[in-house]
């Protein structure tokens, strides 16, 4: 497959390569060696209300014993009947969902091949409260555990008012957030960010502004996958984190309104409004949001380098407004067609002070200062995001599928920066010199992809295909001025253009299957052909460097093999292999300061990451998850300290390949019930990392390292209809990028919430960080730099919440499903 796609979209690959050919009919073969013929089982029946009354339109869900994972799904026709066709044989348990009714489970179900089950009448039991007084809404747990993924429910839990998404995923399982808002999963790092089942395709300080402007009030979920099947694109060493938007696909009209206002040392406000409209031909539907606020990032380095020692201070602020938007529109051609169009937009302004004071002074007489640099940035930014997505879905109900997106996003984010550096005496009142300097620094990325999916029922289980193309351009201007007598002049040796093309050329196929009534399996294989082009552009001809380009292909096979050990007990293996390509942001060698004496740079000589992943999973009772993993990253792409060359005093930030990185890890998800309304979720994390590089002249890494972290969130029915909320985190030191070794920090959090006016009105308070305890403390020691540094930032805020939702609230029918959603519950956890 991928030698096909070589040929048909670039003009690079010529023909089909015999390399290619066997490694594609040897996956082929082997699946022909597992499957054998197996024909389709049904499951029917009806279901009633308690009075015996038909339940129309309930949801009736079909779930695998081995793994709970979701195997089929259907809606009760105006009669309440059911018939779930084209089932594998094989063990499962049934639910049957319905307003106003508790849940109904048929456990225990053994299916034949070619069996037709009949579960006749099945009714469900009373409601303890009047319908016709109360309107009812279904209350999701925190926290799900499924096969493939950990998804934590934001809109569950109190303590999510006035946060946003960065600050979520601090709170989220299995996630960690280090002092440069880089986000690392079961403390591995090169995590792929997704919203709505589509790549971000930001890095870097444009990745924390997106996520810091995007509202907690509008996120439904967050997904957290750690070993992605091959039907996922391969990048991401950690895995992908799936931010899932609120989208209300209840029949008729529908809406909600929500404002939020937060204090912590500045204050923050958004508001949203959402609303849709469906019936049996189409849904319509719309969000739109406004926020604005400040925040805040302080932090202290003591450096230590070529016998001196640098006092730093590096405090800033931001200022920011921002709307964002999504609007779309799925069309119900037929039973089994949808077409659905959906665009999305956010536009940011914001403006940027920073502090950097660096105090100088003889290692061995730290007492009597030389000097201070002093140097206060003043910046203004612009950030446009704007995406837009046309989508085909075929799903013809008996497990044959395709599902074809095409999608184009463009990313303007322009920044103009004004820095003073200033240098003073010892006192720090006579000015002994001064260089000014301004920056343009204009990035635009433009992002096109193709992505086509098909599944069919083969062999008692169910074969997937599918391609992916995708091209990124990343035009990325770099202005350096000085400015003399107030005026500007353009520094043509410090001043760059760099591009960055990437064309990624990809094909997967997968299988999965029981194997018998208590193993299932699954397979898969995928191909990426990448061509990337750095072309850094300098403005004097001695600066010129070649282009950096990099060109191959990667295999990266995936498997799965779960074991139904007893009906409360299952166990899941699973293997995946991954690529952590480096992008613009790491490639572009100029330096970028934040003050003459501190900045960073880029390393065009970055070679790709590759990671291999090998996790085994244990599930209780349906309820209780355990996860053993470890994973071993070669060429592992990481963030180092280390003192400038040239200039004794100055120290810079860039990026290296550390020869190995391994990681071994545990997860244990546990929710309880302490007694009739307290529920609790304890999340505990624990992770051996061991780091390993030379870079010669004695700049090595050797470093490792034990970190845990313990996640714990109390949920309280209280009297008067109020719930209350605790929750709080508590994360022990490990290691942030290559070197630096973290202390450790924890957080406490109270929630109050109580719903008026038929429950439509929800009201909810909350205190973060109430003792102030997020921030980082730590240091690192690297190629004869040692920086010891402490971080706080805007974490401890009050805020106060109100949402309110309105219009018909019957059972969505049909739903568009992005690729990442159909992914979801697969048998064997591919």
């Amino acid at each position: 497959m991928i030698a096909v796609i070589r040929v048909l979209f670039s003009p690079v690959f010529q023909e089909i390569t015999l390399n290619d050919m066997r490694h594609v009919l040897t996956l082929f073969a082997l699946l022909l060696w597992l499957g054998s013929q197996a024909q389709s089982a049904s499951i029917r029946g009806q279901v009633q209300e308690a009075g015996g009354a038909p339940a129309a339109f309930a949801n009736v869900i079909l779930y695998t014993t081995a793994d709970s994972s979701l195997y089929k799904a259907q809606a009760t026709d105006g009669a309440g009947l059911f018939n779930l066709r084209g089932i594998a044989a094989g063990n499962y348990h049934l639910k049957a969902t319905y307003i106003g009714a508790p849940d109904l489970w048929v456990a225990d179900i053994q299916l034949e091949e070619g069996g037709q089950l009949d579960l006749g009448k099945r009714s469900f039991s009373s409601a303890t409260f009047d319908l016709t007084e109360a309107t009812v809404t279904a209350s999701r747990t925190m926290v799900e555990v499924k096969p493939d993924r950990t998804i934590f429910n934001v809109e569950g839990t109190i303590n999510s008012a006035g946060s946003d998404a960065i600050s979520l995923l601090r709170k989220a399982p299995g996630v960690t957030v280090d002092n440069n808002d880089n986000i690392n999963v079961l403390g591995r790092s090169g995590v792929l960010l997704y919203v709505d089942g589509k790549r971000l395709p930001l890095t870097g300080q444009d990745l924390t502004n997106y996520l810091q402007n995007l509202p907690a009030e509008q996120i439904d979920r967050i997904e957290i996958i750690t070993n992605p099947g091959a039907r996922y694109e391969a990048e991401g060493n950690a895995g992908i984190i799936d931010i899932r938007l609120k989208k209300d696909e209840n029949l008729g009209a529908n809406g909600s309104v929500n404002a939020t206002y937060s204090q912590g040392r500045y204050g923050r406000s958004n508001g949203s409004a959402s609303g849709n409209y469906r019936n049996k031909f189409f849904n319509a539907f719309a969000t739109a949001g406004l926020a604005d606020g400040s925040n805040y990032h302080d932090m202290k380095f003591l450096n230590f380098q070529n016998g001196l020692q640098l006092d730093e201070i590096n405090n800033s602020r931001n200022k920011w407004q921002n709307y964002n938007y999504r609007a779309g529109m799925d069309f119900f051609l037929a039973d089994q067609h949808t077409l659905g169009f959906m665009a999305s937009g956010m536009q940011m302004e914001g403006d940027r002070w920073s502090l950097n004071r660096i105090a100088i002074s003889d290692e061995q007489t730290p007492a009597s200062i030389d000097s201070i640099l002093v140097a206060f940035n003043t910046a203004d930014d612009r950030r446009t995001n704007n995406t837009y997505n046309l989508n085909y879905q075929f799903d013809n109900n008996k497990g044959r599928s395709l599902n074809i997106d095409l999608d184009y996003g463009r990313y303007e984010n322009d920044s103009r920066r004004l820095q003073p550096n200033r240098y003073f005496d010892a006192a720090e009142e006579e000015l002994l010199t001064e260089i000014i300097n301004s920056f343009d620094t204009p990035t635009d990325i433009d992002i096109y992809t193709f992505n086509a999916d098909y599944e069919e029922k083969l062999w008692g289980g169910k074969l997937g295909i599918g391609a992916k193309l995708s091209r990124v351009v990343s035009d990325n201007t770099f202005l350096f001025y000085d400015v003399l007598n107030g005026n500007p002049e353009l520094n043509t040796r410090r001043s760059n253009l760099f591009k960055y093309e990437e064309n990624v050329y990809a094909g997967y196929i997968n299988y999965a299957r029981p194997i018998g009534k208590k193993w299932n399996f699954s397979a898969g294989l995928r191909a990426e052909q990448t061509d990337a082009t750095g072309n850094l552009e300098a403005f004097l001809p001695e600066l010129q460097e070649p282009p950096a380009e990099l060109n191959y292909l990667n295999w990266f096979p995936s498997a799965g093999l779960t074991w139904q050990v007893s009906p409360q007990n299952t166990l899941a293996l699973n293997y995946g292999r991954r690529i952590n390509r480096p992008d613009y942001n790491v490639l572009n060698p100029f330096n970028n300061q934040v003050s003459q004496l501190s900045y960073e740079k880029g390393n065009p000589f970055l070679r790709p990451e590759i990671v291999n992943n090998l996790e085994l999973g244990y599930t209780l009772a349906y309820r209780y998850n355990f996860k053993l993993a470890y994973s071993r990253t070669t060429d592992q792409i990481t963030r180092l300290i280390a003192p400038d060359e040239e200039d004794l005093r100055a120290g810079f930030i860039t990026w290296a390949n550390l020869a190995e990185q391994t990681v071994i890890s545990f997860n244990a998800s546990l929710p309880v019930q302490v007694v009739k309304g307290w529920d609790a979720y304890f999340n505990l994390s624990a992770s051996h990392l061991d780091n390993q590089a030379d870079f010669g002249e004695g700049a090595t890494v050797d470093l490792q390292a034990f970190t845990y972290s313990i996640y714990s969130q109390h949920t309280i029915s209280l009297p008067a209809g109020f719930k209350g909320e605790v929750s709080g985190y508590y994360s022990g030191p490990g290691i942030w990028g290559g070197v630096f070794e973290y202390e450790s920090n924890w957080s406490l959090n109270l929630g109050l919430q109580r719903k008026f006016l038929q429950e439509r009105l929800n009201v909810r308070l909350s205190v973060n960080d109430i003792f102030y305890e997020t921030g980082w403390d730590g240091q690192s020691t690297f190629d004869g730099l040692t920086a010891i540094g402490s971080g706080r930032w805007d974490s401890r805020r009050a805020s106060l919440s109100l949402s309110y939702s309105f219009g018909n609230e019957k059972v969505k029918s049909r739903k568009r499903k992005t690729g990442l959603e159909e992914e979801a519950g697969r048998v064997g956890g591919e």
